[in-house]
């Protein structure tokens, strides 16, 4: 086989390249190649220095990801990048595209970085529950200062070239061809002695601060919270300014390993997979092609409306949005603007940049304008009968080929979609609030949804930047129906003792970002409320009869003060009371592990069924809607991949020892013979 790593002589100076298609993951092969140019260059008396060099769109962009799970095979990353440092001629990383993970290690070990304007850097490892663990937690803090360290290791977000040269990680900013403007810098330094050499480097070390790491870490409690991987790189970078670099990188190797051998590491990694994963489509073959999109419309320019437009605007894709009177029209369309110079004001959007995006928006009333439209995506209320009249119009308006969405939460597309004599053109596209930032969208296909139709969905959830997951048409479809069966015994729990800090407590120290009480707050008890004050027939209807609507009325479950801080309500632990009584059910003490049992593995028992009925493509879609939709901690792999860990006769015995107090509680068949077998859904 042809290696990926090649070297030709430009003058004395020996250029590199790597031709590892598509991403120059760093494989046996390519790190075989680096070593052996490394020899070659110091066994060349001809050649002064070296350019480690990248074809393709990117500098090495990491790990070679088919090798995750694998034995590894010689030589290892780090013995490739000490080898690379001890090389006796000057080596230049020339970046371009990305250096991520083990390509920022590589580079860190070449004496020189230069990098085109557009190019970022980065340690994303933590974001796979892991380190850089081939010395980067060592040289990143010696070369480009401890600050910038914490952050790209246990923040793991990549920094573009601006801000590396800014903090000494590049050494110069390349305007125009980067391999000859590489040459040529390598020209310059190739009698440079003695070689800046990374792991040696210590005057950016001696200024840090003790509080620094500290102070890092309570700025970032909340956002590490339950993680183990960013706790490990900050000690790595702490390792680095009081360790010499010999024994940092053993604290880095120890460390590595721990976290290699955990299971936040083996969920991550397993999402990572899951991800990508989602976007393939059983049953459609390759050679289906995607509608062209042009211009999509959206009906409705409320909350949800609002925010499913600006995803398409912010991708450059002309909208036209409808609404039935002006000023919900100017309302809706005065949020959007808002929204967009608020993002502005963070700097991560300039003012051209908001008025290019607010300048592809045609707003209207007239529902004829949506004619033009490839897509039509309905985002009014949640009522069946409503979105019937609007499919029914649509029928008449759309041009032939034009997709129909709905952006229904719960509601049958096919009985959406049979209102049209054109249901292959229907989908279901259930966008999660705000829609203008949350990146899960279920994809729900009809039963006569056309191929062509669904492959278009998939491929435009990435245009925009969503991650889609294909859903059966079912009451709730994958994420909400979920949601049911945990929301019912979080409110019979009430009933028999429990509390709603209890039941929330117990989701909040799983790991959930709230429970299913702060959720309902947040979100509005009222929503799907029959609206009758005086038809009162469990907990939630008298919340709603008093105006107790959540958040947005200062009170729900909980009481709220100005700043929506929350309190334990004794009108509402009256309430629930009061109902225990009317139906004579005893108070008992509800322990923690009783409302695990009762709302988290019933979650597991219903998205077995949703896999039962193959209403979800594969049990790793299941988690990746949760991650994404609900808040499920990633570090916990999602639903299916955590009950695989708990071990799925646990999951059944603990199910089985809460069925006489869930009366509608029916096993998943499923679930049933996967535990009986020892088998697992996800790996």
């Amino acid at each position: 086989m042809t290696s990926p790593i090649s070297t030709r002589k430009h003058g004395d100076v020996l250029i590199v390249t790597s031709n590892n298609p598509p991403v120059n993951a760093l494989g046996a092969a390519v790190r075989q190649g680096l070593v052996a140019a490394m020899e070659q260059a110091d066994g060349d008396d001809s050649v002064k220095a070296v350019v480690i060099h990248c074809d393709g769109q990117t500098f090495f962009a990491g790990a070679d990801i088919t090798e995750f799970g694998k034995p590894p095979v010689s030589p290892w990353l780090p013995e490739v990048v000490d080898r690379i440092e001890a090389t006796t001629k000057p080596v230049v990383a020339a970046i371009h595209g990305t250096a991520l993970g083990g390509g920022l290690e590589v580079a860190l070990a070449c004496h020189y970085r230069v990098a085109v304007p557009s190019a970022k850097l980065g340690t994303p490892e933590v974001k796979l529950g892991l380190l850089p663990g081939a010395g980067g937690t060592q040289r990143l803090p010696r070369v480009a200062g401890v600050p910038l360290a914490l952050e790209m290791t246990a923040g793991g977000n990549p920094i573009g070239a601006k801000q590396a040269y800014e903090a000494g990680l590049v050494d110069r900013l390349i305007e125009g061809d980067l391999l000859e403007h590489a040459v040529a810098y390598a020209h310059e330094v190739e009698s440079v002695r003695p070689l800046p050499i990374s792991s040696t480097k210590q005057d950016k070390l001696a200024a840090v601060e003790a509080s620094t790491f500290d102070d890092f870490r309570k700025a970032n409690a909340r956002k590490f919270k339950g993680f183990d991987a960013p706790e490990k790189n900050i000690q790595c970078v702490e390792a680095a300014t009081r360790l010499p670099y010999a024994e940092g990188v053993k604290t880095e190797r120890q460390l590595f390993m721990e976290l290699m051998s955990g299971g936040q590491s083996r969920a991550q990694q397993y999402f990572f997979f899951a991800e990508r994963q989602a976007a393939k489509i059983e049953g459609v073959g390759k050679d289906v092609q995607p509608r062209a999109i042009n211009r999509v419309g959206v009906i409705g320019a409320g909350t949800m409306g609002g925010g499913i437009s600006m995803n398409f605007l912010s991708a450059g894709i002309p909208v036209t949005i409808v609404e039935m009177q002006q000023d919900a029209l100017d309302r809706g369309t005065g949020v959007m603007r808002k929204n967009y110079e608020a993002t502005a004001a963070k700097g991560r959007l300039t003012g051209e940049q908001v008025e290019q995006a607010m300048g592809l928006l045609n707003p209207t009333l007239d529902l004829n304008a949506l004619g033009e439209c490839d897509l039509i995506i309905e985002a009014v209320y949640e009522n069946m009968d409503v979105k019937k009249e609007i499919f029914t119009k649509l029928d008449g308006i759309a041009k032939p080929g034009a997709i129909l969405a709905s952006n229904t939460s719960y509601l049958n597309i096919d009985e959406i979609a049979a209102v049209t004599k054109r249901p292959e053109d229907v989908v279901g596209l259930h966008f999660f609030s705000p829609a203008n930032i949350m990146k899960l969208l279920e994809v729900v296909r009809g039963a006569k949804t056309a191929p062509d139709v669904l492959v278009t969905a998939m491929q435009l959830a990435k245009r925009i930047r969503k991650v889609a997951v294909v859903a059966g048409v079912c009451y709730g479809f994958i994420g909400n129906r979920m949601l049911i069966p945990r929301q019912t015994q979080a409110m019979q729990l009430l009933l028999e003792g429990a509390t709603p800090a209890q039941v929330d407590k117990v989701h909040t120290d799983f790991g959930m970002p709230m429970g299913p009480f702060q959720m309902a707050d947040l979100a509005g008890v009222d929503i799907g409320w029959h609206r009758d004050p005086g038809r009162v027939e469990n907990i939630r209807d008298a919340l709603c009869a008093i105006d107790r609507w959540g958040q947005k009325k200062g009170a729900g479950f909980y009481d709220y003060d100005e700043k929506r801080r929350p309190t334990p309500s004794p009108v509402v632990q009256q309430i629930i009371d009061d109902f225990r009584a009317k139906q004579g059910v005893e108070k008992r003490e509800i322990s923690d592990q009783e409302i695990v049992e009762r709302t988290l593995y019933t979650m597991v028992n219903e998205s077995a069924k949703i896999l039962e009925e193959g209403m979800a493509q594969r049990a790793s879609d299941i988690d990746v809607v949760w991650i994404y939709g609900y808040g499920w901690p990633v570090y916990r792999g999602g639903p299916m991949h955590w009950a695989d860990g708990e071990g799925l006769p646990k999951i059944v015995e603990g199910l089985k020892a809460q069925q006489e107090r869930m009366p509608d509680f029916t096993f998943s068949k499923l679930l049933l013979d996967k535990a009986e077998k020892k088998e697992k859904f996800t790996r």
